[in-house]
């Protein structure tokens, strides 16, 4: 085992957590591996339908999924509405409205994430970077430093393969006062958080960390947990062990759709043509003759013209069988004599109800409106009335994936205020529940419900207008009919205040000629 490789930000005094202890064992949401403070490690699989046993299979499974038309075209639209670039707007905005520090803070704060923007190359590369964590349900970056000088903050962000990187948790038993059977219950503490890189990845053949008790055979890189940022889905499967994608349950509607596709070709390959039947009167030969009789006029008839494309020769080929072929049967003296029929060919060969079913499966388990997805339906733009609900559902879960995506800004951007001594590290968690991001807008389905939200109320606010004062107060028709808060009507107030003070000075400036 390597020695520790990377930093470490350190936190004065002692965690909140030491004085409030728990018999709960802390989440592990990116899905790293509990193992002894000994070493001795569980191992984590996925069973996916038998064929994924390891996060590395899992991840490779996901970009398999990728590779096939329906899904890359969903994941397209996704990444396409989540990260829209411009040239002349940013793609992300930091928001420090809310932050309570003063505003040179606040600027420096918005600078710093300008720079994590550029680390992060995201004005280039932004569909990339979150079409890779939106597949793998995970993505990870190697924070480098300057070891000497570690106040000149991040030097570079570094992008590492989900399948070569696991994060390890050491934990310990330890017994706190509490209302168990002795006055005390058990507890875990973690004594250590790290992550290991290993080159080769951490395959199916030797994920199996540690899983024989008293087996430390975890082998990689040791690196500080600071030293890494984690952005993953927030996704789990049943048993809280692995960060699973949102492809997860795409899967196996995606595997149905090629296994019905496949059925429905091979059915017309072998249905399509009209095949001859040929009933060869073999009179009261012996079976053995009777065969050889039928195989000599099969010899004798049959007649397979093959075309050669790379010469453009056609030839008779009689060598090779194939399922398209005609079928001979012997036919004993006493019926009727040699006759030939034909075999018509499947009369049902342009249904394709049981493909479309699960095509429509694929495409709600990806979370795209179906009727983005379908070649010939047209793009209307339009009044609210003609949004369908799949548009708001799908707009509100972009919002969720920009929500989650946004924890490696947060990662990222505290490591660099830290790092240069902006804030300290104990002063992030307040900052952080202030700071917000605000991705560039694509959506005409969500700004057009803005508008036609903000067209009805004014327009309900018109017709109460004349109500105003004799049975309803306007505090009232603020907080009901234009749904304002009180922060927002008390900002208002401030506007309208600044407004009017501007308008009677640029009346007392024309009265006196000064314009």
């Amino acid at each position: 085992m390597a020695e520790l490789f990377g930093f470490e930000i350190k936190r004065k005094g002692e965690k909140k957590s030491d004085n409030i202890p728990s018999f709960i064992q802390p989440g592990a949401d990116e899905g790293s591996i509990d193992i002894a403070a000994t070493g001795t490690a569980a191992s984590s699989y996925l069973d996916l339908n038998g064929s994924a046993r390891s996060e590395a299979e899992l991840v490779q499974k996901y970009r398999s999924m990728l590779q096939q038309p329906e899904v890359a075209q969903a994941i397209d639209d996704i990444v396409n509405e989540a990260v829209t670039i411009s040239p002349d707007q940013k793609v992300v905005e930091c928001v420090t409205d809310e932050v309570d520090q003063p505003d040179n803070i606040k600027k420096k704060i918005r600078e710093e994430f300008d720079n994590v923007l550029k680390l992060l190359d995201f004005s280039s590369t932004g569909y990339d970077t979150f079409q890779k964590w939106y597949v793998d349900g995970r993505i990870n970056y190697h924070v480098m430093i300057d070891v000497k000088q570690p106040r000149k903050g991040i030097q570079e962000l570094r992008y590492i393969d989900p399948r070569k990187i696991r994060k390890i948790r050491e934990f310990e038993d330890k017994k706190s006062s509490g209302n168990g059977a002795d006055g005390k219950f058990l507890t875990k503490e973690i004594k250590n958080e790290y992550y290991i890189y290993s080159e080769k990845g951490f395959l199916a053949t030797n994920n199996n960390i540690g899983a024989q008790a008293g087996n430390n055979d975890i082998q990689g890189l040791k690196i500080a947990k600071d030293s890494i940022v984690n952005a993953n889905s927030g996704l789990l499967n049943e048993n809280n062990t692995l960060v699973i994608s949102h492809l997860q349950k795409a899967y196996k509607p995606l595997n149905q759709l090629r296994m019905m596709e496949d059925a429905v070709v091979i059915y017309r390959i072998s249905r399509a043509p009209e095949r001859r039947i040929f009933y060869i009167d073999v009179g009261n030969l012996p079976k053995m003759k009777a065969e050889q009789y039928l195989r000599d006029m099969m010899t004798k008839h049959k007649n397979r013209l093959v075309y050669d494309a790379s010469t453009g020769d056609v030839k008779d080929d009689r060598r090779h069988m194939s399922m398209t072929d005609d079928f001979w049967l012997p036919r004993r003296e006493g019926g009727k004599g040699t006759e030939i029929t034909t075999l018509p060919g499947g009369q049902n060969l342009g249904e394709l109800d049981d493909v479309l079913y699960f095509q429509k499966r694929l495409f709600k388990a990806l979370n795209v409106p179906i009727s983005r997805m379908e070649s010939d339906s047209g793009f209307s733009l339009g009044r609210a009335t003609e949004i369908s609900r799949d548009e708001i559902k799908f707009s509100k879960f972009i919002s969720r994936l920009r929500s989650r995506f946004s924890t490696l800004f947060d990662k990222i951007l505290e490591k660099q205020l830290v790092l240069k001594g902006i804030i300290r590290p104990e002063e992030w968690a307040e900052i952080q529940a202030s700071i917000r991001y605000d991705f560039m807008q694509d959506n005409y389905f969500e700004e057009l419900k803005e508008s036609e939200v903000l067209r009805e109320r004014l327009n309900l606010l018109r017709d109460i207008d004349d109500y105003v004062g004799k049975y309803y107060s306007a505090e009232w028709v603020r907080k009901n009919v234009l749904m304002m808060n009180e922060d927002e009507i008390e900002k208002m107030r401030d506007e309208i205040e600044q407004d009017n003070e501007d308008a009677d000075d640029a009346e007392d400036d024309i009265d006196d000629g000064n314009f």
